[in-house]
């Protein structure tokens, strides 16, 4: 595909409707915290001592943002576990929210029932499947919905659920105060992002569509700090699965030190890596003052970067904003490929043979 702006061209390639679910990502939010705040959670959960959000893929994507994000906000550690196992020490204090769009993840219905022989307490999230069946059978509270702002259908398309319900239920177990104005803020900034960054902006007036180009035959490097480092993880993961594209992520300041001495070889590679630096004015100080000397260190380099500065007021205004970005670039990319983004055949070709052992 060569015009991102040929809206005929790209309803040929999405055919699961990945464009309409972006769309959605606005009405995702509101929906989710709207009905988690009307449920009920774990009646001592203001009582536990730490916080496990258990979830793979798509649906661990929801806690990374929320760790990174309430990092300077949450009163105790949070903890995010995309493993068969909890840590050692999850027990009758910690609330553990199990999350999984399916409900039949493999990893979490592990950790579900490590999470039950431990006496901790439990809250999933989840459309139905074995999850669901599980909080039934052993009364656990929960959030079962539908994904009816989703119409994809695909876990890592549904971010807007899984971060809005983990966040939801935090401020109900009174581990942030979060407030619904501060919600509704956020989920309105998101959808000027929606509209700005829309299929029907050309090209020549739409930063995602521009940057998407940009990338096209390159191996994306996203660099993020502090409360963005979950979002770029979505980043990659959505590069990885709707662009059917390699990527990779640091974090500043950990990179500097040992990055920067790894850009010299091999010097083929110079000329496929593209560095995209997700600038906030909300980072620490320190941390801030590392950009354009890290920025500087890989041009000197000969390696091609990009900075995109955040435009959001607050950090969960931000995470917003990335979460639209990245969603509409991995989109965009797809369409620079000649890709439909929905299938993911190598994933469900490994779920398939795994199930035979």
């Amino acid at each position: 595909m060569h015009s991102l702006d040929s809206l005929d061209e790209i309803n040929k390639l999405d055919t699961g409707n990945v464009l309409t679910s972006i769309e959605s990502l606005g009405a995702q939010i509101r929906q989710a915290w709207e009905e988690v705040r009307q449920r009920e959670v774990p009646a001592a959960c203001p009582l536990a001592k730490n916080v496990i959000v258990s979830g793979m893929g798509g649906s661990a994507l929801g806690g990374r943002i929320v760790d990174s994000l309430l990092a300077d906000r949450a009163r105790v550690p949070i903890e995010v576990v995309t493993e068969y196992n909890l840590p050692n020490y999850v027990n009758k204090d910690t609330l553990v929210i199990l999350s999984s769009y399916s409900g039949n993840t493999e990893e979490t219905l592990a950790s579900a029932n490590e999470a039950l022989n431990r006496g901790a307490m439990v809250y999933g999230v989840t459309t139905g499947g074995k999850l669901a069946d599980f909080l039934s059978e052993n009364g656990f509270d929960g959030y079962i919905y539908d994904p009816k702002e989703n119409p994809s259908n695909q876990p890592r398309m549904g971010l807007g659920y899984s971060i809005a319900s983990v966040l939801a239920v935090l401020s109900k177990c009174e581990f942030i105060n979060l407030l619904d104005s501060e919600m509704e803020e956020a989920i309105q900034e998101a959808e000027k992002l929606i509209t700005d960054y829309g299929a029907n902006v050309p090209e020549n007036e739409n930063v995602a569509k521009a940057l998407a180009r940009k990338l096209m035959g390159k191996v994306p490097v996203i660099i993020a700090s502090e409360h963005l480092v979950g979002s770029a993880h979505t980043f990659k993961n959505q590069l990885n699965e709707n662009a059917k594209t390699f990527g990779l992520i640091f974090d500043i300041p950990e990179l500097n030190h040992h990055l920067m001495e790894g850009l010299r070889n091999p010097h083929e590679i110079k000329n496929i890596l593209h560095f995209l630096f997700l600038d906030s004015p909300h980072y620490s100080k320190r941390v801030g003052i590392r950009y354009p000397i890290t920025k500087e260190v890989v041009e000197k380099n000969d390696i091609e970067t990009e900075v995109y500065g955040t435009r959001g007021s607050k950090k969960i205004i931000e995470i917003f904003e990335i979460l639209v970005l990245s969603s509409y670039v991995s989109f965009y990319l797809a369409m620079l490929y000649g890709l439909d983004p929905t299938p993911i055949p190598w994933v469900d070709h490994f779920k398939t043979e795994l199930s035979k052992s």
